[in-house]
């Protein structure tokens, strides 16, 4: 089996392999145990907790995130900045700002909690469940861009008008317009009325 950002291991203190585990939650997002990352994407998923970010530029545009074509779910399509799962017990705030700058090499100026929200999305191209308790999380990045190739295939900083027509004619994560739609109200309060969000 390959090696992919699903499957690899990480190195404890010690010196041994870990698999990454995933914190599964219920529906009202209590933590109710773990589940190695890949098994809980298997069918029909198991409900675990996830974040995403939307960052914005000073122009109200949103960042957009292309995944890179080694993902093992969901390769190569567009989505928002950032998103991704908080280690067990670690914070969901906290994951997100790791993980943004992980995967973009930028610290968001600004970045706030914008709700949560429940859904069940399959991947008919992996085969992959994503059941997730999602933390959703708004901010302002100021910084200049440094990807991580091996997670971000493009960026691209769009208005509310360029991501629909970009949306209509480029393949997007199943979950976007869900999580998109359920930080809506948080996004307009960031960018004000006439970013047209």
């Amino acid at each position: 089996m390959p090696i992919t950002p699903a499957t690899e291991t990480h190195s404890s203190p010690n010196g041994t392999a870990e698999p990454i585990l995933l914190e599964l939650v219920d529906e009202n997002g209590v933590t109710t145990g773990t589940a190695e990352k890949l098994a809980a994407h298997q069918p029909p998923g198991q409900l675990h907790r996830a974040f995403s970010v939307f960052l914005f530029d000073e122009r109200g545009r949103l960042l957009l995130q292309q995944r890179a074509l080694g993902k093992y779910h969901s390769p190569g399509v567009w989505s928002n900045t950032c998103c991704g799962h908080p280690f067990p017990g670690e914070a969901p705030f906290a994951a997100a700002a790791r993980r943004t700058h992980e995967e973009l090499g930028v610290s968001p100026s600004l970045l706030a909690q914008a709700g949560t929200v429940r859904y069940n999305h399959p991947d008919p191209a992996s085969g992959l469940v994503e059941q997730e308790y999602n933390h959703l999380f708004v901010g302002l990045v100021q910084q200049t861009l440094a990807p991580d190739p091996e997670e971000v295939g493009g960026t691209a900083f769009v208005t509310a008008a360029e991501l629909a027509e970009r949306h209509a004619r480029e393949p997007f994560s199943a979950w976007f317009m869900t999580v998109l739609d359920a930080a809506r109200p948080a996004i307009k309060e960031l960018t004000g009325s006439a970013a047209g969000w």
